[in-house]
């Protein structure tokens, strides 16, 4: 390679490491890049979301045909992120949100500036209101290696198999690793099916580094926390979003816990006060309280602090879950999944025999963390927990249908077994007294 004219050798070296510092693999670019959707929890909004390595104006093209022109126009804010390892590698995060959507409609869209286009993608706006039957993918601990649910899930995003995507924690591994870049690899190998289906996530232990500075810059959940903790409706399910890691990483401080706690009891009566509308309150939080893996995580900790809070009384979120009628708890962090009985401090409450998830008198937890990522498989102790209904050890992901105010399909799709479907149950709940389990 010949010098560019004027430069040293010394010179270019340096102009390549600043290049590269900047994030990009060859200049600052302002094409986009790492395009994801959110539901800001609007009726009739999206929020679109990427990254470029150079300043650049943030605008959304979009309209309902396949082809041709895009007539619809929408503008953003960018904001710049400075990555906290030691290269300090900046990029920049671009926010629109789409407003004025018709319920249900396919939408085209492209995002960017004048500087730089990215490809069309396509999405389904949201239906409005609570008569309709919301389809759900949902996993955690998916990595930029050995995503291995990704492809077929892919597939599954093409065949318009989904309204929506929970990521219940674990991305990457992790998206602070390398200055940043495994994030942005991850990012980009996402693309696919989060440009298409609005991207929901809560955090796990994986995003911890740098006051989790990584997860809040890149995803744009609803609510004033960051992504840490938020809510929104779908059909006739309410979802509430949280952060296990609350409990954990305690040098952040221990007002996190108490502000969590207190938002969710919020929430949760605000929740019950609408239940008739939307009849099923459904959580999402990383950490599982309980679980039948062979590790020390703690799940396998018989008062874990996410079940019995700090010190083993503070801000404990079963008795909370149970005392306003949670119907289903999602989590992840065990790379294989688990369906329970329905539980209640450490006792089974099926609503009978013959149909245990028929009027359950406790909460349902499901554990799905199996998606893939470079940490494996995790195995199951030997002696099955007798309030374990299921254990699987393979890859794979949960399909979650809402199908109406008192009927929930889940099951659970094994890429191992090349698409099997190796759980499949049903939840069914009466209308009235959702509240209390009795």
């Amino acid at each position: 390679m010949r010098p560019l004219l004027g430069c040293s050798w010394g010179c270019c070296l340096l102009l390549l490491l600043s290049l590269e510092a900047q994030g990009g693999p060859d200049y600052p670019s302002a094409v986009p890049e790492q395009v994801h959707l959110s539901y800001p929890g609007e009726p009739g909004c999206m929020t679109v979301t990427w990254t470029t390595w150079a300043p650049a104006r943030s605008e959304v093209q979009f309209g309902t045909q396949g082809s041709g022109p895009l007539p619809l126009r929408a503008q953003g804010v960018a904001s710049a992120f400075v990555d906290g390892g030691i290269l300090r590698r900046k990029l920049y995060i671009h926010r629109v949100t789409l407003r004025r959507l018709l319920p249900g409609v396919q939408y085209v869209y492209r995002c960017g500036s004048a500087q730089g286009w990215s490809r069309r993608f396509r999405f389904r706006a949201l239906k409005n209101g609570v008569h309709w039957s919301p389809r759900l993918a949902v996993f955690g601990d998916l990595g930029a290696d050995n995503p291995k649910a990704l492809p077929r899930l892919r597939r599954d995003t093409q065949q318009g198999m989904y309204d929506a995507i929970l990521h219940v924690g674990d991305f990457a591994y992790n998206m602070d690793q390398d200055n940043g870049r495994v994030g942005d690899r991850f990012m980009r190998v996402i693309e696919p099916v989060a440009a298409n289906l609005p991207y929901m996530t809560c955090p796990g232990n994986h995003e911890q580094r740098y006051n989790f500075s990584n997860y809040k810059a890149r995803f744009s959940m609803p609510g004033d926390n960051e992504g840490l903790w938020y809510s929104w409706d779908i059909g006739p399910a309410h979802i509430i979003s949280f952060s296990t890691e609350v409990y954990f990483f305690l040098h952040y401080g221990h007002h996190l816990v108490q502000e969590q706690f207190r938002w969710l009891e919020r929430d949760l009566q605000k929740a019950n006060a609408n239940r008739v509308a939307r009849p099923w309150i459904i959580t999402m939080g990383h950490r599982p309280m309980y679980c039948s893996n062979a590790d020390l995580d703690d799940c396998t900790r018989h008062e874990s602090k996410v079940r019995k809070g700090l010190r083993g009384k503070l801000y404990g979120l079963e008795d909370l879950f149970h005392k306003y009628g949670v119907d289903l708890e999602l989590w992840a962090h065990e790379h294989s999944y688990e369906r329970l009985w329905p539980i209640y401090n450490y006792q089974v409450f099926n609503g009978s025999r013959e149909t245990p998830y028929t009027n359950p008198r406790g909460p349902v937890h499901i554990i799905t963390g199996s998606a893939g990522c470079e940490e494996r498989l995790t195995p199951f102790s030997i002696f099955p927990r007798p309030w374990s209904a299921l254990r699987v050890k393979e890859y794979g992901y949960t399909r979650l249908h809402i199908l109406n105010g008192t009927h929930i399909h889940i099951q659970q799709v094994s890429d191992d077994q090349d698409g099997k479907i190796v759980d499949d149950v049903w939840v069914v709940r009466p209308l009235l007294d959702r509240m209390m389990y009795r």
